[in-house]
């Protein structure tokens, strides 16, 4: 009895993870239509940029910042920008050193998307826009080009 015990005692933990806290560290919209008087009368072209950062706070909590960066273009003209920086803090146990960057940049931001996607549609609603709707964002796919462009970058410095 006691062998099982022990097995059970040093068997690896199953990874965790809370959300402690979610809020937006930043956040700007700028209108430049409505401020040039340029109206709205053209379907703008939207342009969205996504960009991950993760901080190490205190014992087992990590801070993760989801930022988009969405602009849109009509004619040429830039109908409107908005820039949001959305953080959550996490509480993360059992997670491999080895495996808590992807841990950091993919688990993380999935869980922070569907609060930064309705708040760009309520942004961009008050702003005298239809409600932008962000796509579903693949980070495991962000992940892993964000990994082959730096590889790609070390292996042209040496």
């Amino acid at each position: 009895m006691t062998d099982k015990k022990e097995e059970a005692a040093t068997a690896p933990q199953p990874p965790q993870m809370q959300c402690l806290n979610q809020y937006i560290r930043d956040l700007s919209f700028e209108n430049i239509a409505a401020q040039k008087n340029l109206g709205q009368k053209v379907q703008p072209n939207i342009n969205v940029q996504v960009n991950l950062d993760a901080r190490k706070g205190d014992e087992d909590n990590f801070e993760v910042i989801l930022k988009l960066t969405i602009t849109a273009d009509a004619e040429e003209q830039k109908v409107f920008l908005l820039e949001i920086d959305y953080a959550g803090v996490f509480h993360i146990q059992n997670v491999p050193e080895e495996q808590m960057h992807p841990f950091l940049m993919i688990e993380c931001p999935r869980l922070l998307f569907p609060f930064v996607r309705q708040i760009v549609r309520n942004i961009t609603t008050e702003g005298g826009y239809p409600p932008l709707n962000v796509d579903p964002i693949d980070f495991l796919a962000l992940y892993r080009s964000e990994i082959e462009r730096r590889a790609a970058a070390n292996a042209t410095k040496n």
